[in-house]
């Protein structure tokens, strides 16, 4: 039988952001290895701030596995961060607090910056280069530069590869800024690609000597975008029944759980979430249809089919965890009644 290598991925236990961590086990299977046949496999949680030294024991329980287009017989093989017993969802494993529905669509717009010794790629040692406005989908070496774009390209390749549902990808804002774009039906789908696109990035940009920088507002306060994870999300009653009345009750939830949307939305957005840079301000909630501005992007698509279809939520950051994001917006979404 071939040896299959395996590499469990996984999330510490670090705050305010989590840092994805993995290592590889070697198994002997027929053929490409189903979920089922993958087995739990313990970990040193004292190092990764999930356990104490004296009882340092977690476990790692593989809940999706993807083809690694790098190895011969490569898996990558996402995990949830489990207790001892194997069946206790560690305190850092928040995929287990998702609401199960196999009916809520997400699609999350992964926004990054490329760096190179401690500045955006392309960034002159000294100052700024341009101000934006040309690097937005920009095509040229003086927008883009000579080596993103392979990075992106290959990154793409990679993740279909592995049967991650890419939408697509475009140059952003900001010199040295990216974008890619994940689709899932069912309530953990796109965030458990996220986490395994963000980790063959982050792996593959080591090959060329760069880092990715996650946070929201790296550049701080100046004219400079900062970078997003907007969320978009539907549940079937939305798609198929909303109506006017309800798509403003469901509105008023989101402006009453504010506090507890931003607090999961990723850190230091109100960095990001100013006003400026087709943002709304952090602490203010609001909606409008077409509005890159407002918290909530209504499309005219929802509007014109009945106020039935799938919103924009465009505060959470690139930062953020995706679990954390949708497990908020189902929480938000199931206060609403569909009656």
């Amino acid at each position: 039988m071939p040896k299959f290598k395996l590499e469990y991925i996984w999330l510490d236990g670090y705050e305010p952001v989590q840092n994805l961590r993995s290592k590889t086990q070697v198994k002997e299977f027929d053929s490409f290895p189903t979920l089922a046949q993958l087995p739990l496999w313990g970990f040193d949680g004292s190092s990764t701030m999930q356990a104490e030294g004296h009882s340092s024991d977690c476990v790692l329980k593989p809940v999706a596995v993807y083809p690694d287009a790098t190895r011969t017989n490569g898996a990558l093989v996402m995990c949830e961060v489990m207790m001892p017993d194997g069946e206790t969802p560690h305190v850092s494993n928040h995929r287990s607090t998702i609401l199960d529905d196999a009916d809520a669509w997400f699609g999350f717009e992964q926004e990054y910056f490329f760096y190179e010794n401690g500045r955006p790629l392309g960034f002159p040692e000294q100052g700024f280069p341009a101000p934006q406005g040309p690097y937005y989908t920009g095509i040229g070496f003086k927008n883009v530069g000579n080596i993103a774009r392979q990075i992106v390209e290959e990154h793409l390749d990679l993740c279909l590869a592995a049967g991650i549902n890419h939408e697509g990808i475009n140059a952003e804002v900001a010199k040295g800024q990216w974008e890619f774009q994940i689709f899932g039906k069912g309530s953990r789908t796109a965030a458990d690609q996220i986490w395994v696109a963000r980790y063959i990035l982050l792996r593959l940009c080591e090959t060329y000597g760069l880092d990715i920088e996650w946070h929201c507002k790296p550049l701080g306060d100046t004219d400079w975008n900062g970078s997003g994870m907007h969320c978009n999300f539907s549940t079937k009653f939305m798609r198929e029944t909303g109506g006017k009345a309800y798509f403003e009750a469901l509105m008023a939830q989101f402006g009453k759980n504010l506090e507890d949307h931003i607090s999961v939305y990723g850190p230091d957005n109100h960095l990001r979430l100013t006003g400026k840079h087709e943002t709304a301000p952090w602490n203010k909630f609001s909606y409008g249809i077409a509005d890159r501005g407002a918290s909530v992007r209504v499309p005219h698509s929802f509007v014109n089919n009945g106020y039935k279809g799938y919103l924009e939520d465009r505060r959470p950051n690139s930062q953020g965890c995706p679990y954390r994001i949708a497990s908020q917006v189902l929480k938000t979404v199931s206060e609403v009644p569909t009656k």
